[in-house]
């Protein structure tokens, strides 16, 4: 649809589930309930806030979006993301990450600011809308008049890799003439390789790339620490109107590695102005500067109960705030019903609406058009101390109540059906929304603070392993990193795990199964067993795009069962076959094809001896001369791939009727491998043959297993869409393409 710049647009915006929302210029990807999968809102500037209101709760300093603190320092960095912004490539992705504090936000905010004024449409992207309630409205994201879009995405680690995949193809970063530059901000790295490699498909033609954020220089220069805190320091004066700069210090050296942190370099200069402006001692230790900030939060709450006496509508003693506070931290922002519920739950000293209330005067929404409440502690990394510092521990006394708290909102709610005999035992509910959010955060708090994870995550975790898993991938790494963690905790995790792949789990599973390898080689000697953890292993890695990894326990694998088959070959030779192609993927996969391409020839050896003596080893020969079809493909061995993928077929074809429970899913493969090589030789009529019999056997499959080959059938039905278009049929190769676009809608989670 081509719109005049400037015209007058209508748009009817319908609510569906609670949402309603609506984007101009872009796409809009919903869940199957109908409400958004992610939003786009155009990236506004701080504002202008209160300084009286500022001073009442130091920790609001410290909100970006307060912007208290002008940018400062990161000059290389901030001209680095500026070049990227004007280099050639149409589309272009970057992952910055560093650990939180860093000043990832601020800068990208910074970047945002600058690229608007050079005449970019900067917008942000947000997940998880359901639980916050989106924007009303619209949004008016069209392109006229601008030189292009930078699209800003914040936790990208945190995302569903789906939801990713699906942002990264929307209409607004492929509109023709305009370059587009997506932003990816991120505590870790292990959620990049798997979305870097859907953006090196030929048809996307992005440009790709990985940014460290450095921790601040120690040293005197314009980007170091002490830029830093006399910057924050002159502004944080400004707010509590100190006249005398100079006598306001840092109440710690910032030598010390922890100042590597912009945040903790911006808490040290709020602490030394609040503190000098209060008269109270500061704090002398890096752990406690967020300690003496929340001091001064629990101080603010007692001093609003004690007002009530004089007038005040505020009826919320202080204890009850704590708990409020605590549960927000966990929760993040709810709507409002979704809170007076919860809080009627879990709390019995004051009517939940009154809490909520008087909770919302201290801690408003973040942003102002969005009606919720039970907003939290900002930034997160102040909320996760909050956390830890209220959940008790050995030499770490807190609030006794907080443990209860955790349970209680980390437990469902029974089933509201009452069971009787005749029916059978009620399904329980589903998690609470919050759920995923609660336990990342607890996770991230115990990756710093000792005393939770034995005293709390790790019990909540071995008893409710399941709770990892909704948290998601980046909790699922985060636990698996934490030195010292309990491996009966991973083990428990792991348990719960799929089997198969599974899109937005593959990258934690792969950190789980690396942080719990050496544990499982040392608790045996059997080398059979040994050989079956690193084929585990590789399959994991390699599902997580981590095949620079995989390639190591990959050749472990193959070299155990070459010792294994010497001495049993009629036991282990089919084994040794499967570990070669493994290996052989592994190499191909990091450009080393002749390599690959010799254990993959190796393997199909090994295969047509087993098939020769025994015919029901025939599938060992197809699923090797698959591997074979592949590699030589990548060569540029075309018609040699097209052979070893037609025998491959014939084989599958042949073994099938004999188990088709197990070789139907490998047929459909390599029908589609065949159809993809008979393409590549020009021979579009006869691809068209098996790539049809492949989306017919893929729609058997997904009938009887829809969570396990709904996926196959969607690559299928793209497979076919693609042929039938490429031989000008173009209306019969719209209904597969959309079919397939309707079933990857639904795999959304």
């Amino acid at each position: 649809m081509n719109i005049a710049p400037g015209a007058q647009i209508q748009q009817n915006v319908t609510a569906v589930a609670g949402a309603a929302y609506g984007v101009i210029g872009a796409d809009l990807h919903v869940f199957g309930d109908g409400t958004p999968l992610y939003l786009l809102e155009e990236h506004r500037p701080a504002g202008v806030v209160d300084r009286t209101w500022l001073r009442e709760l130091p920790s609001r300093m410290l909100n970006a979006r307060t912007g208290v603190v002008t940018f400062t320092g990161r000059d290389r960095e901030r001209d680095e993301l500026r070049t990227w912004l004007e280099s050639e490539p149409r589309l272009a992705v970057r992952w910055l990450h560093a650990p939180g504090g860093q000043g990832k936000t601020r800068l990208a905010d910074h970047v945002a600011a600058l690229a608007t004024a050079d005449g970019w449409r900067a917008v942000v992207a947000v997940p998880d809308v359901g639980v916050a309630g989106p924007l009303p409205g619209s949004q008016d994201l069209r392109l006229d008049g601008h030189r292009g879009v930078l699209l800003i995405v914040d936790y990208a680690d945190r995302w569903p890799l789906s939801a990713l995949i699906w942002l990264l193809r929307n209409s607004l970063l492929h509109q023709h003439g305009k370059a587009a530059r997506v932003l990816l901000l991120a505590r870790g790295t292990t959620a990049w390789p798997a979305l870097r490699a859907t953006l090196e498909d030929h048809r996307v033609q992005a440009a790709t790339s990985k940014r460290y954020l450095d921790p601040l220089a120690a040293d005197n220069n314009d980007g170091g620490r002490w830029a830093m805190f006399t910057a924050a320091r002159d502004a944080f004066a400004a707010i509590y109107q100190i006249p005398d700069l100079t006598a306001v210090a840092p109440p710690i050296s910032l030598d010390r590695p922890e100042f590597g942190l912009t945040l903790t370099v911006h808490v040290a200069a709020l602490v030394a102005v609040d503190a000098h402006t209060t008269g109270n001692q500061p704090a002398t230790d890096p752990d406690q500067l967020t300690r003496y900030l929340l001091d001064r939060e629990r101080e603010h709450w007692a001093r609003l109960y004690e007002g009530h006496s004089r007038g005040l509508d505020h009826h919320t003693p202080d204890s009850v705030m704590a708990r409020t506070v605590f549960t927000a931290a966990l929760t993040g922002p709810l709507a409002l019903p979704k809170a007076i519920t919860l809080l009627r739950r879990v709390e019995q000293e004051l009517p939940a609406e009154r809490i909520l209330t008087d909770h919302s005067r201290c801690y408003p929404p973040l942003d102002p058009d969005r009606a919720t409440v039970l907003d939290p502690l900002y930034p997160d990394r102040l909320a996760e101390d909050f956390i830890a510092h209220t959940l008790p521990g050995p030499n770490h006394p807190a609030d006794a109540w907080a443990p209860t708290r955790l349970d209680h909102l980390l437990k469902s709610p029974p089933p509201s059906v009452k069971r009787r005999w005749w029916r059978r035992r009620p399904t329980p509910p589903p998690a609470p929304a919050y759920t995923a959010r609660a336990v990342t955060f607890l996770t991230a708090a115990a990756a710093r603070w000792p005393h939770l994870g034995p005293a709390h995550l790790y019990p909540l975790l071995r008893n409710q392993p399941q709770l990892a898993i909704t948290a998601g991938s980046a909790t699922l790494i985060t636990l698996a990193t934490i030195p010292n963690i309990d491996i009966d905790v991973l083990e428990a995790i792991a348990a719960q795990l799929p089997e198969d792949r599974h899109i937005d789990l593959d990258d934690g599973t792969a950190a789980v199964t690396t942080a719990l390898i050496p544990y499982r080689l040392a608790a045996t000697t059997d080398p059979v067993e040994h050989a079956e953890l690193h084929t585990n292993h590789v399959l994991r890695l390699s599902n997580a795009g981590l095949h620079d990894q995989a390639l190591a326990p990959a050749q472990q694998a193959a070299d155990l069962y070459r010792q294994l088959a010497k001495a049993n070959p009629a036991a282990h030779l089919p084994y040794l076959a499967v570990s070669l192609n493994n290996l052989g993927n592994q190499l191909s996969e990091l450009g080393r094809r002749e390599e690959a391409l010799a254990a993959c020839q190796e393997a199909v050896m090994i295969g047509r001896q087993l098939a020769k003596a025994n015919p029901a080893c025939l599938p060992f020969l197809a699923l090797s001369l698959h591997s074979l079809g592949s590699q030589l493909s990548g060569l540029g061995r075309k018609e040699e791939a097209l052979g070893a993928c037609q025998e491959a077929a014939d084989l599958y074809r042949q073994s099938t009727k004999a188990n088709p429970d197990i070789l139907l899913p490998h047929l459909a493969m390599s029908l589609n491998s065949l159809g993809n090589r008979l393409c590549e030789l020009g021979r579009r009529e006869e691809a068209l043959g098996p790539c049809q019999e492949a989306a017919d056997l893929c729609r058997q499959l997904a009938a009887a297993n829809p969570a396990a080959y709904l996926p196959d059938l969607a690559m299928s039905l793209n497979n076919l869409g693609m042929r039938l278009s490429e031989l000008g049929c173009s209306e019969e190769a719209l209904a597969p393409s959309e079919e397939a676009v309707t079933i990857r809608r639904q795999l959304v989670p």
